[in-house]
């Protein structure tokens, strides 16, 4: 084995950020402060022109290729191969998962048992988009290093502890017994902002009126009060919410029996279409992205409906969390579109000058930590999330590591 047992004073962590299409990577060293050494991605798994992209301090760690990934157990083994080949002297202590649901049983980072695989696949319908390609992360991870302590982390833990009113599902009574509940998700980018935000804002500032807006392929929304999440736009599964690149957001649930009756379509094509097919691509009819959309959006209205859509629900999304917490102080952009797009914020932020947002025009512009004016009651920030800094935290306090 290329890993070797890791001396305590100079650890090191592997994290796995597996998504429906991509496989994100970090290697950590631990000891006296926690620092990435390397950091890569796979994308375009299952497609044609899959890439592996890595950064590191030497030469030959900076690596723009392609590759061919049919599949996440092909990708794995090439991130494998990759870490072996270029950093086989390196000891590892772990590797740490983000595992997207951790349904009612799992709240906090845990080490990874065959009981606990066991556990994941028996609730792998909560989230079919997720949770199988996870477990396959995770068992070719441990074919290839089985010496070696694997943890996941959770993104549905950050928000376990909801009230008991925003957990809730309007349906019968039975199905709570069954786990079924709003869960919440991004998790994992939510602690982080949260540490980031009590350090640039203060332990108190941190514990003010909050709304965290984590806009990227995936959407969501959380709102926090005295440091603690209060409701989030995601629910039971990461479809919910706000509409995303080719997710659906929030739907009318009878359109599930209307396309039974009109189209036959069976559960697995409409899980497929509010997946998939919907969102930002949906309506646009020719992309999921939205810098694709921008660009397009004056000569094609398809693009600036999606837009607008993606925007205009945002927006209601911040008005109704300022509802529930009866007032605003911080807002938060994070997440692809949120961190690198000013006009999608601009947009998001016109009307809702009456609960004191005021954006500075240029500081929106260039991306500024803070894009209020000085005189706005609410401050907004733009801050670049981290999942994989965070699942290296978790994984380092799990196994009492020094960080």
């Amino acid at each position: 084995m290329l890993w070797q047992s890791p001396k305590m004073a100079d650890s090191r962590v592997l994290t796995i950020n597996g998504g429906s299409s991509s496989i994100k990577f970090a290697l950590f060293t631990t000891g006296g402060s926690l620092r990435r050494q390397v950091k890569g991605k796979l994308e375009r798994i299952g497609m044609s022109a899959s890439m592996l992209v890595t950064e590191g301090p030497r030469r030959e760690d900076n690596v723009t290729r392609a590759v061919s990934a049919p599949d996440h157990g092909k990708a794995a083994a090439l991130i494998l191969d990759w870490l072996d080949a270029n950093l086989g002297g390196d000891e590892l202590a772990a590797i740490g998962h983000r595992v997207v649901h951790g349904g009612p049983d799992y709240s906090e980072p845990q080490r990874i048992t065959p009981a606990m695989v066991a556990a994941l696949q028996k609730i792998s319908a909560f989230d079919p988009q997720h949770l199988p390609l996870e477990i396959m992360l995770i068992e070719a991870f441990q074919r290839r290093h089985a010496a070696v302590a694997q943890v996941a982390c959770f993104d549905t833990a950050f928000h376990h502890d909801l009230p008991r009113v925003a957990q809730l599902l309007p349906i019968p009574r039975r199905y709570q017994a069954k786990g079924l509940r709003r869960y919440g998700f991004h998790g994992l980018s939510y602690a982080y902002l949260m540490q980031e935000l009590a350090r640039v804002n203060g332990a108190q500032g941190a514990r003010g009126r909050i709304v965290l807006a984590h806009l990227g392929n995936g959407a969501s929304l959380v709102a926090m009060h005295e440091g603690k999440p209060l409701d989030t736009s995601m629910g039971f599964t990461p479809a919910a919410g706000v509409p995303m690149s080719t997710r659906s957001g929030d739907l009318d649930p009878g359109l599930a029996g209307y396309f039974a009756r009109t189209e036959n379509m069976d559960a697995e094509q409409f899980d497929a279409m509010v997946n998939s097919q919907s969102g930002l691509l949906g309506v646009s009819e020719t992309s999921s992205d939205m810098r694709d959309l921008l660009e397009r959006e004056t000569s094609d209205v398809r693009a600036a409906e999606a837009v607008a859509l993606f925007c205009y629900q945002v927006k209601k999304c911040i008005g109704s969390f300022a509802a529930a917490l009866g007032g605003l102080d911080t807002l938060v952009f994070a997440g692809g579109i949120g961190e690198s797009t000013p006009v999608v914020r601009a947009r998001i932020c016109s009307g809702l000058a009456f609960l004191g947002l005021e954006l500075d025009a240029t500081r929106n512009m260039t991306g500024e930590g803070v894009i209020s004016t000085g005189k706005a009651g609410v401050i907004v920030r733009v801050m670049q999330t981290d999942e994989e800094s965070m699942i290296a935290q978790m994984v380092c306090r799990s196994m009492g590591l020094p960080i």
